[in-house]
């Protein structure tokens, strides 16, 4: 039984259909990317699965549970975490306050404790800046706190929504190995990202969308070397 899984999801934003009967599933142990231009509805479908967004139809099962209908903060408690686009941090909170607030749905404070020592570890830089306020860290810091924020929720699946969006290229590949660091450690991964090379680079299985619609699916290595791909999306032939 896969971890996730969507089944004919349609979203609407007013009279825009966004999302066309989208399907996809993501297996427990995979990093799983969703690429796609601008607009093709792929933080949609994040926000969707989270529970941020009403599809108008469709399924989704998490762990072989139906989660549409349900508030995104009892899906955060079943294990299932986004770290949103655009950071979300709290610019007015300091870096450990953040941190904090990821924890806010566990009352297991010693195992809360651990997963932040963890979450330090693969974040060393964070450990130097956590009485600094958030809203002064750099652009890849921020990134490196909103993913460490979501990792305090213990995550069996994390959304990532374009963790690259807006860094330099050195810290995109750290970010990137640290992605691979986190489901290497046994987090299950489905990552929402514009650059499609670095994305493909990671995953085990990759969706192609394209207006709301998936147009490809398949292994990221057979993805990479797919001529449609490569042409529109990594820039090559």
């Amino acid at each position: 039984m896969a971890l996730l899984e969507v089944r004919d999801l349609h979203v609407h934003y007013g009279a825009i259909h966004a999302l066309h009967g989208i399907s996809l599933t993501v297996e427990q142990g995979q990093i799983v990317t969703l690429i796609g231009a601008n607009g093709a509805g792929k933080s949609t479908t994040l926000r969707t699965i989270s529970g941020l967004l009403r599809p108008t139809r469709g399924t989704i099962y998490f762990d072989g549970k139906p989660i549409v209908g349900m508030p995104p903060h009892q899906i955060v408690r079943m294990g299932l975490v986004q770290a949103p686009e655009g950071r979300g941090i709290f610019s007015n909170l300091t870096v450990a306050e953040n941190l904090d607030l990821g924890a806010f749905t566990r009352t297991d404070r010693a195992a809360v404790a651990a997963d932040r020592e963890r979450a330090l570890d693969l974040f060393p830089r964070l450990r130097e800046r956590l009485k600094q306020m958030a809203g002064t860290l750099s652009g890849g810091e921020q990134q490196m706190l909103a993913i460490a924020r979501a990792m305090l929720a213990r995550p069996r699946l994390l959304l990532l929504d374009e963790p690259s969006l807006g860094l330099a290229p050195q810290v995109v590949q750290t970010i990137f190995k640290i992605i691979r660091e986190i489901n290497a450690a046994g987090t299950t991964i489905l990552l929402v990202e514009q650059n499609a090379h670095m994305a493909l680079s990671v995953a085990h299985h990759g969706y192609v969308l394209e207006v709301g619609e998936i147009k490809l699916s398949d292994s990221a290595r057979r993805l990479e070397s797919n001529d449609e791909v490569r042409k529109a999306y990594l820039g090559v032939g």
